[in-house]
């Protein structure tokens, strides 16, 4: 067997496998964590900020991720410092909008049901039965609302969205309002100081 089919086979194989979207993610997440912290990755990020109201939509990108939040704050700063705060905010805030929404996708659309059997199998029913309460359908949309305002990482609250079931217009709504609160709060703080 040659390399070429050897490699064939090992992608053919990964490719049925059941979790292969959540391995990747996990993969990429773990990648993402080592790589953060280097000066080249650290330093392209903060050389976003040179791109004026374009870079304050790139940065907004990288505002809602839990390894990239901090440098994207202290780009935000910066640029509210130099450039209209509202406007920067509501850039921002779109660029939040698809970074939260290419992550939601691909909960709901891979992660979501790969996870279903290994959910049912460890206690999914009573889980599901408390899900699906009166109080959890209103609490969980709300939770998750809440944490993708606060300076906490999107991708909880991104997780409760998707479980609560909720459209993907209301949550390009929801996502595009409370980022583009959060930030505003965050610039408007940058530029009266």
């Amino acid at each position: 067997m040659n390399i070429k089919n050897s490699l064939n086979y090992i992608f053919e194989k990964y490719k049925s496998w059941p979790y292969s979207n959540t391995a990747i993610l996990i993969l990429s997440l773990v990648l993402f964590y080592i790589f953060a912290d280097y000066p080249l990755v650290q330093n392209f990020i903060l050389s976003i900020g040179a791109l004026g109201y374009f870079g304050a939509f790139i940065t907004g990108i990288f505002f809602v991720s839990i390894f990239t939040v901090a440098p994207a704050s202290v780009i935000l700063f910066d640029l509210a410092k130099v450039l209209d705060p509202v406007l920067v905010a509501v850039l921002a805030g779109f660029g939040g909008v698809l970074g939260d929404y290419i992550i939601f996708s691909f909960l709901r659309d891979k992660i979501f049901d790969e996870l279903k059997p290994l959910f049912y199998r460890f206690g999914g029913t009573l889980l599901k039965k408390l899900f699906l309460t009166p109080y959890f359908a209103w609490l969980i949309p709300i939770f998750g609302a809440v944490i993708v305002a606060s300076p906490l990482p999107d991708e909880v609250g991104i997780t409760m969205l998707g479980l609560s079931k909720v459209k993907t217009w209301q949550f390009l709504l929801i996502t595009f309002l409370l980022n583009s609160v959060g930030i505003l709060i965050l610039v408007t703080i940058a530029s009266s100081t």
